[in-house]
């Protein structure tokens, strides 16, 4: 095939690599050049979030990406409560942790370590909850006669402290109401 594998890598083969194809009409030569990298975790460029926000009973991901070679081993507190994979918690490979059916109890500070044979580092974010986001009158079907007009409601309770935008689509596409105000009107009702 031409390929050429390496294994247990190390600073020393880093450099130019030159592959060169000959034949009997003649020979080309194609370069590459392999970096080696090694680095301890660090969230300088890519830090946790601060807040995080989680829908009581819904399902939050708080993420954990670090900058790190040879790719980190992750573990996760709350508080100073370390945490294991369970029914409810799951620490995923790429370092993120995903908490289900979030409760109240599920507030506060998370903390990120992630540690490789370079050193270790840690981000911490806070999770707070929010009231889920529910439709509470649902649009209804509707027959109507061609030429006359339809009004489709829907109506969602949402957690005061979050804005909330409805979004209408018509099989899957969105409605542009700026581009289609002819025909489309949006009510807001307070």
């Amino acid at each position: 095939k031409g390929e050429l594998r390496m294994q247990s890598l190390t600073f020393d083969d880093a450099g130019m690599y030159q592959c060169i194809a000959e034949n009997m009409y003649g020979i080309i030569y194609a370069n590459a050049e392999l970096k080696i990298v090694a680095s301890p975790p660090t969230f300088e460029l890519n830090p946790m979030k601060k807040k995080i926000l989680a829908a009581k009973g819904g399902r939050v991901i708080i993420e954990c990406k670090p900058k790190a070679a040879p790719k980190p081993k992750f573990s996760w507190s709350k508080g100073t409560e370390l945490l294991v994979n369970g029914s409810r918690i799951r620490i995923w490979d790429d370092g993120s942790l995903e908490i289900i059916n979030v409760t109240k109890l599920d507030e506060g500070r998370y903390t990120c370590f992630a540690e490789n044979n370079r050193g270790k580092a840690n981000s911490t974010g806070v999770l707070e909850m929010t009231e889920a986001t529910r439709i509470t009158l649902a649009p209804l079907n509707v027959d109507v006669t061609v030429g006359e007009n339809a009004t489709m409601q829907c109506i969602a309770s949402h957690d005061p402290t979050l804005d909330l935008t409805f979004i209408w689509s018509l099989n899957g596409f969105v409605i542009d109401f700026e581009k289609e105000h002819e025909h489309y009107e949006r009510n807001f009702m307070v």
